[in-house]
């Protein structure tokens, strides 16, 4: 698979992540290319898997509503993989990277209130293999890139 992106496939991407639900023909428009490029374009960056899918993105709002936070946890080396299959199934979970560092694995998390983010973290310290977790809450997000493409 060529992951190489042209200039058309970076603006094409750009203009996905800020309105995925675009028509071809608006997009065909703003790139001053033809409509059959646009869809060809976008079933070859599907199926490269360079677009993985499509989603909503939540707006500020909801986002101060929620409790959001970062984890940091350290885990038995052996246990890591039953360790993520556990955190999957905890729905408060969004994202779990690994990372180098102090910590194994950092876990961001999204509850409604401090008092769900306090039982969240009760049930992270019960599941076997993970040794110590360090959290942080979010107060504000100050940089958002998630919409440009390198």
């Amino acid at each position: 698979m060529d992951l190489r992106l042209d200039d058309l496939d970076r603006h094409l991407l750009t203009l996905l992540q800020a309105n995925a639900r675009e028509p071809a023909a608006n997009l065909a428009r703003k790139l001053k290319i033809a409509r059959t490029t646009v869809v060809a374009r976008i079933a070859r960056l599907e199926r490269e898997g360079i677009v993985s899918g499509y989603g909503v993105r939540l707006g500020q709002r909801l986002e101060q509503a929620a409790v959001r936070a970062f984890c940091g946890l350290s885990v038995n080396a052996k246990g890591a993989p039953a360790t993520i299959k556990a955190l999957e199934r905890l729905p408060e979970v969004e994202e779990v990277w690994a990372v180098s560092g102090q910590f194994d694995y950092m876990v961001l998390l999204r509850c409604g209130t401090p008092e769900q983010l306090d039982k969240l973290l009760d049930q992270m310290g019960q599941i076997d293999g993970i040794n110590q977790t360090q959290t942080s809450i979010v107060l504000s997000r100050k940089i958002d890139r998630r919409s440009t493409v390198e």
